[in-house]
């Protein structure tokens, strides 16, 4: 088969994309995956976000290849890292020892993990990996989307590339733009929706704020100040009504109570907060913790910096022009940078004082020279009009009502759990944070209406503005992408389209038990967890959920 002829096209190599790359190729098909960067993984890896997850990520209610990189993470870190004996044994190792995930890690070591799951398939040749290519444009005819033409971002050559089923799991769900495919962006209204907590009037522009994270290290008596960004004074003076003073301070906002609250970079100081377990801001997303490793070791530990102090919320980036997405950016990485300078020049300290000079931003960890990450965290992305959307009353604990648990989908491919967590957006919304039961992920959701070979394979499915603060997380991404790979395959194998398959009982439950059985996904909560999304299946949840290392989420430790 030529090089830019696949059966499966995959547009997007975050964890989406290679979920579907992996599914695809488990089913005997070939692929091409692309991205527009040379590392995979997305939120994961180039967005340097560590993953947020459910009370059972470690269990088997998991997908299996899920599972499998969770665990290559850890497997590296034992084969390469002088880890300590006690943090080697640790079968759940967590490399940070931060408290936002049970896997808090380096975006390097999972970019080169995942880079390792797909090398048997392109050694075969069964797949084709095309990194540093953009999407500029693709072909629509009727119901088939024909091919999709990408633009290698070194040299500038075009390539049109040829998939019997294409797939789009980009992160802002580009291909839905380029292929006139019916979609929707920022918040639908309440009467559109029915949601208890979307706006009176729809807002295209009303779209979560992005965040460019950053890391840094903190080496004690060490002087790393940057220079002084541009625009720091602009970030330092500007106060936003939904915020209580700058951005550049300790002093941010409760996600759920909207309360005034006050954090500290350190609870004491930098030398007490190295071995103690503390839930301050540094502890909070710690990458790499030096108590895991051996004396040897001469850095620091190193956290990361996606903080709702340096939340961007200004101007959204899709559905507007390319120069305002471009500003968009531009200043995305200037509130981090003035927050970072802020941070080494001015802050207070717990034990007193002003500044913590001793912070280093580390690139090396995320692939950048400037110690900010690859790309923006995006939070929100286009959505397809699909054959079935989710909304807020199908998951939301106060519309079902306690112990109701979340709606039951018969298409069911996989599943997941996270708040409804939406960060204050573009249009003047402050957060939207609210209780979310255990949910399922409907295979109708991943299909727009109007296209026979196409799928969603990101944040990019039918679910609402408000539902989209569920569904956006890691694992459930990863199913999502799994789930939209195994259909495209199993669409081709069998000869009918994932709608079809869909709509026939006896089609879809085929295709569900091999979903189950072949490739090890979960398709259903226990039925105790699912009325409860607690981890001891008792007691009301309306007002708190825990997160997978025992942190209460309604702490405000949000992504």
């Amino acid at each position: 088969m030529p090089r830019n002829h696949a059966d499966v096209l995959i547009i997007g190599g975050g964890l989406g994309g290679v979920a579907a790359a992996r599914a695809a190729l488990a089913l005997g098909r070939t692929v091409i995956l692309t991205d527009a960067g040379d590392w995979l993984g997305g939120q994961m890896t180039t967005q340097a976000v560590p993953p947020d997850e459910h009370p059972w990520i470690e269990s088997d209610l998991v997908s299996r290849s899920y599972r499998e990189l969770r665990e290559r993470i850890r497997e590296h870190y034992r084969a390469h890292y002088p880890l300590t004996d006690q943090a080697r044994v640790e079968e759940h190792l967590n490399p940070g020892a931060g408290f936002v995930s049970a896997l808090c890690h380096e975006p390097r070591v999972s970019a080169a993990v995942l880079r390792e799951m797909l090398a048997p398939d392109i050694a075969s040749g069964d797949l084709t990996l095309l990194l540093g290519h953009v999407p500029v444009a693709a072909e629509r005819s009727g119901n088939q989307v024909r091919s999709v033409t990408v633009r290698e971002r070194s040299t500038g050559e075009r390539q049109t590339l040829i998939g019997r089923m294409i797939l789009d799991a980009t992160e802002l769900g580009d291909l839905l733009e380029l292929a006139d495919i019916p979609h929707v962006i920022g918040a639908e209204s309440r009467d559109e929706t029915g949601e208890l907590h979307a706006p009176v009037k729809a807002d295209p522009l009303d779209q979560q704020a992005i965040t460019w994270c950053a890391a840094v290290e903190y080496r004690a008596g060490e002087n790393h100040v940057i220079a002084k960004p541009a625009d720091y004074a602009y970030w330092r003076d500007t106060v936003d009504p939904r915020w209580p003073g700058s951005q550049l301070s300790w002093t941010d906002v409760h996600p759920i109570t909207l309360a005034e609250r006050y954090r500290p970079l350190f609870e004491g100081t930098p030398e007490e907060a190295v071995h103690g377990e503390h839930h301050d801001l540094w502890h909070y997303r710690r990458i790499l913790a030096t108590r895991q490793l051996e004396p040897s070791y001469d850095g620091g530990d190193i956290s990361l910096l996606n903080w709702p102090h340096i939340d961007y919320w200004e101007l959204p980036l899709v559905g507007v022009s390319d120069e305002t997405r471009q500003e968009a950016l531009r200043s995305a990485r200037e509130l981090t940078l003035s927050f970072v300078y802020w941070m080494q020049t001015e802050a207070p300290r717990s034990e007193g004082g002003r500044g913590y000079p001793e912070l280093k931003l580390r690139g090396d960890v995320l692939g950048t020279s400037d110690g900010l990450a690859r790309e923006p965290y995006i939070r929100e992305s286009r959505r397809i009009r699909a054959l079935f959307t989710v909304t807020e009353a199908h998951i939301g604990c106060e519309m079902r009502g306690e112990g109701a648990g979340s709606e039951i989908f018969d298409d069911s491919v996989g599943i997941g759990f996270y708040r409804i967590d939406l960060h204050p957006s573009t249009s003047g919304r402050t957060y939207v944070d609210i209780a979310s039961f255990p949910f399922q992920i409907p295979l109708g959701a991943l299909i727009p209406e109007q296209v026979e070979n196409f799928l969603a394979a990101n944040k990019n499915i039918g679910t609402t503005h408000i539902t989209n603060g569920a569904y956006r997380l890691h694992p459930v991404e990863w199913s999502i992408g799994e789930a939209a790979g195994a259909i495209a395959a199993h669409s081709l194998n069998v000869g009918r389209s994932p709608a079809k398959v869909r709509q026939e009982p006896a089609d879809l439950r085929a295709f569900q038990e091999l979903l189950s059985e072949r490739l090890g996904v979960s398709l259903a909560w226990p039925e105790e967890i699912r009325r409860t999304g607690r981890p001891d299946a008792t007691g009301p949840i309306l007002e708190k959920q825990v997160s997978s290392v025992g942190i209460k989420k309604w702490g405000g430790f949000h992504q």
